[in-house]
């Protein structure tokens, strides 16, 4: 077994859980709203919580791929393995949030989003300044990472988030998650 996939096991079983708890969570606020609808009771699963999930499950993608991508620059030890299990730990928190536990508390799930937006977005952003910093101190990524493209996707990226982070406006909001949404598609896609 190569240091490499004794790391990623940790890596994959966190950033699995982290899909299951979205797709649980979408799974529950789905079941809830039948529920409510069939008694005629209020409840909108609103565009904001589901975009979230979908922006975060392809976010989350995108580190799963770059532990690919470094799988050879990667050294076995205390550090890494902490590092590693601090970083799929906080990617499974925010995933964690973006539904809640019980969908009974809200009547609008777009509520939730507003509620919870910037601690989800504030993770994400301190993930990608993580993965940067790592970047930034392997001299054999340095040069790919800070390649204008390299840079402008990911200052694409840090703008769109810190616009989620700010903006209250749930129209302003759709939009700049369904631009997040567009962003990971165009580049997984092409």
């Amino acid at each position: 077994m190569t240091p490499f996939e004794f790391i990623f096991v940790l890596y994959s079983l966190l950033l699995g859980l982290s899909l299951v708890e979205l797709l649980g969570g979408l799974g529950r606020a789905l079941e809830y709203k039948f529920a409510r609808d069939a008694s005629g009771k209020d409840f909108t699963l609103g565009w904001l919580t589901p975009l979230l999930a979908v922006f975060v499950m392809l976010d989350l993608l995108s580190f799963w791929i770059f532990a690919w991508v470094v799988r050879d620059l990667i050294t076995l030890s205390a550090a890494t393995l902490l590092c590693v299990m601090a970083f799929a730990s906080s990617y499974y928190l925010a995933a964690r949030l973006v539904f809640p536990t019980e969908p009974d508390n809200f009547i609008d799930l777009d509520n939730h989003y507003l509620r919870i937006r910037k601690v989800v977005f504030g993770i994400l952003i301190a993930l990608v300044v993580a993965q940067w910093t790592y970047l930034m101190s392997v001299p054999a990524l340095r040069e790919a990472a800070a390649s204008p493209l390299g840079l402008g996707l990911t200052g694409l990226l840090l703008g769109l988030m810190g616009a989620a982070f700010f903006v209250r406006n749930k129209l302003v909001s759709g939009v700049v998650i369904v631009l997040l949404i567009a962003r990971y598609l165009i580049g997984y896609l092409l």
